[in-house]
């Protein structure tokens, strides 16, 4: 009886030790990028072009680089611009994706499943194929160089992102909820902004954070468009004036990323309950 005791609590602490050995293998891989972007951009040129210096080392700690960037470059405003353009333009997204998820979740109509899936098909579509044609078109209409050219362009891979995602969190609310508000005298609408939208809030944040993320680290799109250090966004304006033919500032480069997405995680840090419960309840329903 005592060897098999032994035997149960060797399995259950060895069990234990290979869990958390591979959630700590997953931490290390997920950070080693941030800690790489850390350690380059406190390093001074010399230790960085150093060879015979292990690289996860620095010798001299310095804030050059940080100061590099902000005097030397516009990057407050690159990172201004970049939180404007990306708040509205996930704005557009999920009110406009809400509502035609809804649509195509709830309300029966010919062609609702064709529409269905030519959501999920564009959503498929890369961004590099329709960059060009979209070119064309913001030219046409005179809003080349403006930040309002990232803003309506955006949405155009955004909507059909949030659409899908929220289709499948809205299939899996319960008809019932919104029957019975409707039977008490509401219209639809109200039902769906009254009983849905509460009870669909994870799914929401989940989305939103999803397409702030997209246009917050857009490249393509912002490189076409935009042309002045004034209008770019951060991705952009850190490539242009950080990289200039075969010199590279790995340093501010660093520097750059690393504040750059700061920003991201804080959102994240704010929402990830949230962000979790909209991903694990919606995203596999319907």
């Amino acid at each position: 009886m005592l060897n098999f005791t032994t035997s149960k609590r060797f399995q259950k602490t060895t069990k234990g030790i290979m869990t958390y050995a591979g959630l700590l293998f997953f931490i290390v891989f997920m950070l080693f990028p941030f800690f790489w972007m850390l350690i380059t951009s406190i390093k001074p040129d010399a230790e960085i072009y150093d060879m015979d210096q292990f690289p996860l080392l620095v010798k001299q700690p310095t804030l050059y680089q940080y100061q590099y960037l902000f005097k030397n470059t516009r990057f407050l405003l690159w990172l201004k611009n970049s939180a404007v353009v990306a708040t509205v333009s996930t704005a557009i997204s999920l009110t406009l994706g809400t509502l035609a998820a809804y649509a195509l979740a709830r309300l029966r109509f010919k062609g609702n499943q064709a529409m269905g899936l030519s959501v999920f098909i564009t959503y498929l579509v890369p961004t590099s194929l329709l960059f060009l044609p979209l070119a064309y078109v913001v030219r046409q209409l005179g809003l080349f160089d403006k930040p309002i050219a990232l803003m309506v362009t955006y949405p155009t891979f955004l909507i059909p992102f949030c659409t899908w995602l929220l289709m499948g969190f809205f299939k899996g609310i319960p008809r019932e909820l919104e029957e019975c508000a409707m039977v008490d005298g509401c219209t639809r609408f109200q039902a769906f902004r009254s009983i849905v939208l509460p009870i669909s809030l994870p799914g929401l944040v989940s989305a939103g954070l999803f397409a702030f993320t997209l246009s917050w680290n857009e490249f393509l799109y912002a490189l076409t468009l935009t042309q002045s250090n004034a209008v770019k966004t951060l991705p952009v304006g850190i490539v242009s004036q950080l990289v200039l033919g075969d010199v590279y500032y790995w340093g501010s480069l660093m520097a750059a990323s690393l504040l750059g997405s700061v920003p991201i995680a804080i959102i994240y840090s704010f929402f990830l309950e949230y962000y979790v419960k909209g991903m694990t309840a919606g995203a596999v329903k319907g």
